[in-house]
């Protein structure tokens, strides 16, 4: 009997992975909601049966390096360029990629429903690996909408501040991914 067994891989050719950022403290007037792309990542789904996808593996590797700030929303004064790169600068700094250049995602099951999913798996990042869970949702027959929240302090991340912690940014960091891609058919072989 055939295996009925599927491998997906997606990455910035197929996929956005998006960082959002919101403000907080006295002065979050001045501040903006940031999102942030990352655009060099891969991840690979296996579905064991595409007519029954519980079970299942995922694994993703995320570049931290290869940050660009994309939107900047409310604030004083709109985003400028040399804005932009300070703010890229100062995450590069905040996330330490010399020494953690990159963050993965692990989860060795997938509990799916028929438009829908979560996965419960372990994020590396700064060192430090904790639990985080992923909710994905079909948004279009191609088109699915992957979605969590990462507490930075979990990871030993000091969240953004400035001007005495007037300005910071919250704990939560908000990971939007989209990616384009049709579920194979199920006669198909891995």
């Amino acid at each position: 009997m055939a295996s009925r067994r599927r491998l997906l891989r997606f990455g910035p050719e197929n996929g956005t992975l998006l960082l959002r950022t919101r403000r907080a403290g006295f002065a979050s007037r001045v501040g903006h909601d940031l999102t942030i792309e990352l655009t060099a990542w891969s991840a690979e789904v296996e579905i064991p049966d595409p007519t029954e996808p519980s079970g299942g593996r995922v694994e993703a590797t995320m570049d931290l390096s290869a940050l660009a700030v994309r939107e900047g929303s409310g604030g004083a004064v709109p985003l400028t360029e040399r804005d932009r790169r300070e703010i890229e600068g100062n995450a590069r700094r905040m996330l330490d990629i010399d020494r953690y250049p990159t963050a993965s995602f692990t989860a060795g099951r997938i509990t799916a429903r028929t438009s829908a999913a979560t996965v419960a798996g372990t994020l590396a990042l700064h060192g430090t690996q904790a639990p985080v869970t992923v909710h994905v949702g079909q948004l279009a027959p191609d088109q699915w909408m992957v979605e969590a929240t990462v507490v930075q302090t979990a990871f030993g991340i000091k969240p953004y501040s400035a001007f005495l912690g007037a300005l910071k940014l919250q704990d939560e960091v908000a990971v939007e991914c989209r990616v384009n891609f049709a579920l194979p058919d199920a006669t198909d072989e891995m």
